[in-house]
């Protein structure tokens, strides 16, 4: 062993650096990550449309689908519609810089902005053509549509919008049933104060002819005739005072308050009455609330008895006295709105986290988010093992075990993916966790948030999972890890592509482990060293095959990561054992994850493997008896040996796989898609849901080349943020603009 593969060695098991220059804060980051420097100039979830108004179907839009929606209703079809749809293309860009320099306003507002820019930077002929096509487009900008972007608010300020939307819905049935009940009783009382000697009075009657009656009718005589065929009235005082109790209590309820033209969500002051900053808080508000709601559920109980004329003294004044805190049902529970607290894991700490557990196992409509900046920690060492910051898991995997309550587990990249998943847990009739990592600048070399989330997906740091007890009584129906990427596999597959020293393309697949994503906080570079590969290369072994194979299996082998420095040129990482081993119990969680959710279950691989056993000695034993038979009876000319009667084993049942046939690359010609390295971004399906589609494991694929034309192909290739759509030629050669399309495609034959 040379000198310099033992200090490779000496360095992955001591983390004592010799020759090898210790990774700093020189901008590296891992190689995969090197085309997304600038997210601005990419077309991708961020920034989203927080857009206000219960006409509108959803209340979450992205930019990017925005754009191209209004595209599709504003652009001509073909070579015409090209010019706009460049413009567009330009503004969304600028907006979405505007957006990540914090720039406030709606989605109106910063398309003002942006198109301002632009055609202040344009000359005097593009600048006409490009103020009226964003004019044009412009008209079908969503007015009331704030833009956030991914950065350290927009996990609470999303999650604050979506539940405004439940708690609008929620008031407006709640205030037409009382409204409805309200105008009952009124009826009641209206109808019993016709028969009283009030209203027969001359001025009553009187001023129930309203304004601008003159003196032709004689008021007092008409009064005295009323009051000679009068009857009594049939409602008790005792009844007359229970009604007007009961009227009085809904129309004075504080919970739900009608919905006013053109008010925003901050004007909304019932709804902050339900938004809290820490559980206790919220406890203290619920204890607070909870005997105006008894006495509104007794005020909707009397109406609707009184209604249908079915009120029993003997019998309902002492129920409805009776009924308190602990009559409560769920159902009543759910008839008001919930409430939603917003906290930092910091916070979590204590007679908080206490307080959070004890709302958890409640049953109470608690809506929590739980929301970390830092999943990594401060390396360090606890009882003799090194550790890693795992809190924020432990809170959503501990929550799934009270078995009642709603958990979400994502990053604030996936917030627009998982907004669907959002909505059920703030719908969902009783408490609800949401454990979001918002990702971070502090420690992180020059990653933009969003990256920093996504990482820790990619990575399995903090994987997505969503607990549904809603869907039904079995563990299969409540639990998903499908928002995941390749959620079948331990780590994420991506192709990465370089140049090499001789200037030659190599493009190989590497994965995307915990290793990477440590790689990307500063805290952590004294466990990785730079070294050249010359000499190394025997010795070096990725890591993510490093760490899937076990210890005995790697010998002297040394695992490393790919990164490249600020001028994106690649270094090879080798990395301490200490990291490999925080990366090997991070797949361990994610299998235990992955067994939750159906994938790669050990107990059903185990009945598989026993009814496989059983089967083979089923087979073993029919082939002796075949035998035994053969050897006893003779056989004739042309018939089949009894042995090869023996039947063939269920097509379910496992086979040698066979010899593996080299795949052929697709001919250039061919349009087709390099599905292993899709990211799952939205672009292609959303551009044409028929011509490209997803696999089982959330990868894009050409599904019917004969559903879409050649330019969506190119559109689709264009925008691809990965480039792994290739048009090939086209298959319908009388396409409009044809010779400028297959120019176009040339880039990505």
């Amino acid at each position: 062993m040379n000198v310099s593969i033992k200090q490779l060695i000496r360095f992955h098991v001591t983390g004592e650096n010799a020759d090898e220059q210790q990774m700093d804060d020189r901008g590296l980051r891992p190689a995969l990550l090197a085309p997304y420097r600038d997210l601005t100039s990419l077309r991708y979830d961020y920034p989203l449309i927080l857009v206000q108004g219960e006409r509108e179907e959803t209340s979450v839009r992205s930019l990017s689908s925005i754009v191209d929606e209004l595209l599709q209703e504003t652009a001509p079809h073909g070579i015409e519609g090209e010019r706009m749809r460049k413009h567009c293309f330009r503004l969304e860009t600028r907006i979405r810089a505007l957006a990540t320099r914090q720039v406030q306003g709606s989605l109106a507002e910063l398309w003002d902005i942006a198109a301002l820019e632009l055609v202040s930077e344009s000359d005097e002929e593009t600048a006409w053509s490009l103020t009226k096509e964003l004019n044009h487009a412009r008209q079908r900008v969503p007015a009331n549509g704030t833009v956030v972007d991914c950065d350290e608010k927009v996990t609470s300020v999303l999650l604050e919008h979506l539940w405004r939307r439940t708690y609008r819905a929620r008031s407006h049935d709640a205030l037409k049933r009382l409204d409805q009940l309200s105008a009952q009783l009124s009826q009641i009382l209206e109808a019993d104060f016709q028969t009283t000697r009030a209203a027969r009075t001359p001025e009553s009657l009187k001023g129930s002819m309203g304004a601008g009656v003159d003196d032709t009718f004689d008021f007092v005589a008409l009064s005295d005739m009323l009051e000679k065929g009068a009857r009594n009235s049939s409602v008790t005082e005792r009844r007359r005072q229970r009604i007007s109790a009961a009227l009085a209590a809904l129309q004075a309820q504080p919970f739900f308050v009608p919905e006013s033209e053109g008010q925003n969500e901050s004007d909304d002051g019932a709804a902050r009455d339900f938004v809290f900053s820490s559980c206790t808080d919220a406890w203290h508000a619920f204890e607070a609330h909870t005997p105006a709601k008894i006495e509104l559920l007794k005020a909707i109980a009397t109406a609707e008895l009184e209604i249908d004329n079915r009120y029993d003294e003997s019998e309902h004044d002492e129920l409805l006295a009776g009924f308190s805190e602990a009559s409560l049902t769920q159902e009543d529970l759910d008839f008001f709105p919930s409430y939603l607290i917003c906290m930092h894991i910091e916070a979590c700490q204590g007679s908080e986290k206490a307080k959070l557990i004890e709302l958890l196992c409640s049953g109470l409509p608690m809506k929590v988010l739980v929301e970390t900046d830092d999943i990594l920690a401060e390396p360090s060492l606890c009882e003799g093992q090194f550790t890693f910051g795992a809190r924020s898991q432990q809170l959503a995997t501990m929550t799934i075990g009270l078995n009642n309550a709603f958990v979400l587990q994502t990053t604030s990249s996936c917030l627009y993916q998982t907004r669907d998943r959002i909505e059920c847990g703030l719908t969902y009739e009783g408490p609800a966790l949401f454990s979001v990592y918002a990702g971070s600048h502090t420690n992180i070399t020059d990653l933009p948030r969003y990256l920093t989330a996504a990482s820790a997906t990619q990575s399995r740091a903090f994987p997505t999972f969503t607990y549904d007890p809603a869907l039904g009584a079995d563990q299969a129906t409540r639990f998903d890890v499908d928002d995941n990427p390749q959620a079948q596999t331990d780590w994420p597959l991506q192709n990465l592509a370089y140049e090499d020293e001789d200037l030659q393309r190599v493009s190989q697949d590497i994965t995307f482990t915990f290793v990477e994503f440590a790689a990307c906080d500063t805290r952590y570079a004294r466990f990785f060293a730079t070294v050249a590969n010359q000499g190394s290369e025997d010795v070096l072994v990725p890591c993510g095959e490093y760490v899937t194979s076990s210890e005995g299996e790697n010998g002297n082998k040394v695992p490393f990561v790919l990164m490249v420095d600020a001028e994106d040129v690649l270094q090879t990482c080798i990395v301490d054992d200490k990291l490999i081993q925080a990366a090997r119990r991070c797949r361990e969680m994610w299998h235990s994850l992955q067994e939750l959710g159906g994938i790669h279950n050990s107990h059903a691989m185990r009945l598989l493997e026993l009814e496989r056993n059983e089967w083979e000695q089923e087979k073993e034993r029919e082939i002796e008896q075949l035998k035994l038979q053969a050897d006893t009876a003779p056989i004739e000319p042309g018939d089949q040996p009894i042995v090869d009667q023996v039947s063939a084993p269920p097509q379910d049942a496992p086979a040698a796989d066979p010899e593996p046939v080299p795949e052929e690359p697709p001919s250039s010609d061919e349009a087709y898609i390099e599905t292993p390295r899709c990211t799952t971004c939205d672009e292609c399906t959303d551009l044409n849901g028929k011509l490209f589609a997803y696999d089982e494991n959330k990868q894009a694929y050409i599904a019917d080349i004969t559903a879409g034309s050649y330019r969506e192909l190119v559109e689709a290739a264009e925008i691809c943020q990965v480039a792994i759509i290739h048009p090939g030629k086209p298959l319908n050669q009388a396409e409009v603009g044809l010779s400028d399309l297959i120019e176009r495609a040339e880039e990505f034959s």
